[in-house]
């Protein structure tokens, strides 16, 4: 199962004035606001985060100032050896290679890329998770802490060329752009930052490249350890989302589907602290959220898409995911 460090959730929820506590709630002036999964082993799941972070998003009055909030609070420490091996390492383009090859220690929801086949060269993001009504924002929250995190490392010498997303702008463009201190492109072809080239051999202020391959050693003991095949959740979430319209799927279907039988389907998701109802849970929230997101349907449409033969139950089920009911989720989508 998709997984993000608790360092990320509990930044999101101090941005927002808030506090995230171990048993998973979350408090603003003494009172239980939001509910997820206790954090447990570090981690937590990555539908909780989302969840969670959309939550936050869709209940604050500013965005923008929640998106400069978050970039402030992470720090690169909060990444663990992770963090310290970016922060030791020479140059920003050493960094920046670390940051691609052992990101997914932190999390697996995502992947970072250094491209350098250009000018300009880009440090692009892509997702590793199904889709999610929090993404596009996601996405520019790790590209403000990025940004933020570059500057402390490198110093105040550092900018950009730009920075681009693949969503459209939903709030004030320039305003995003003096966060950045560049441009910001929307509706582009990648979520990335771009730079000069000549600016990756820009020495780190606290570059030592002896502590730094020290770090970097434990870095690649421990992500040895990491199976390179996609979670079975996550496989199961791509092809049950599209499946829903036609009625509930079943486990022993899509067993055979991909190639499995249904008792192993069923210990390989208990391997990953998972049910199938879990996963097609997750697959029904997905779909519910898009569709309220992006579509006219009505709720009791959207209801039957997603496997429901009540609207009532749809309601309760969407209100146990996400926090809100599904016509207060699509009321904030509207404003977002």
């Amino acid at each position: 199962m998709p997984s993000v460090t608790n360092a990320f959730a509990r930044t999101m929820a101090k941005a927002a004035g808030m506090t995230l506590t171990d048993d998973g709630a979350l408090i603003s002036d003494g009172a239980v606001v939001h509910r997820i999964r206790p954090l447990e082993s570090g981690r937590l799941q990555d539908t909780d985060y989302f969840n969670l972070t959309e939550w936050i998003r869709t209940n604050h009055p500013d965005e923008i100032a929640l998106i400069r909030a978050y970039a402030e609070l992470i720090q690169t420490d909060d990444l663990g050896v992770l963090g310290l091996a970016i922060k030791t390492a020479p140059t920003l383009r050493a960094s920046l290679q670390r940051v691609e090859r052992y990101y997914r220690l932190v999390t697996d929801t995502a992947v970072f890329h250094l491209d350098e086949t250009g000018d300009p060269a880009f440090l692009a993001i892509k997702g590793q998770t199904a889709e999610h009504p929090v993404l596009a924002f996601r996405n520019e929250i790790a590209m403000a802490g990025f940004a933020v995190n570059m500057k402390r490392i490198v110093g105040g010498e550092l900018t950009f060329e730009f920075v681009s997303f693949r969503h459209a702008c939903r709030s004030d463009a320039d305003r995003y752009a003096e966060h950045f201190g560049c441009p910001v492109r929307f509706d582009a072809d990648r979520d990335a930052i771009a730079f000069d080239p000549a600016t990756l051999s820009l020495p780190n202020r606290l570059g030592d490249p002896a502590v730094s391959d020290f770090l970097t050693a434990h870095l690649e003991t421990e992500i040895s350890s990491f199976a390179d095949t996609p979670s079975l959740a996550n496989t199961l979430v791509r092809r049950l989302t599209p499946a829903l319209s036609n009625g509930l799927p079943q486990a022993a279907q899509i067993a055979r589907d991909i190639g499995l039988s249904e008792r192993t389907l069923y210990r390989r998701l208990a391997d990953e602290g998972l049910t199938f109802r879990d996963v097609l849970g997750q697959a029904q929230s997905s779909l519910a959220q898009e569709l309220l997101r992006d579509s006219d349907a009505s709720i009791a449409e959207i209801a039957f898409l997603t496997g429901f033969s009540e609207q009532s139950t749809f309601s309760r089920a969407f209100k146990r995911w996400v926090g809100q009911a599904p016509a207060q989720f699509r009321q904030h989508s509207f404003k977002a």
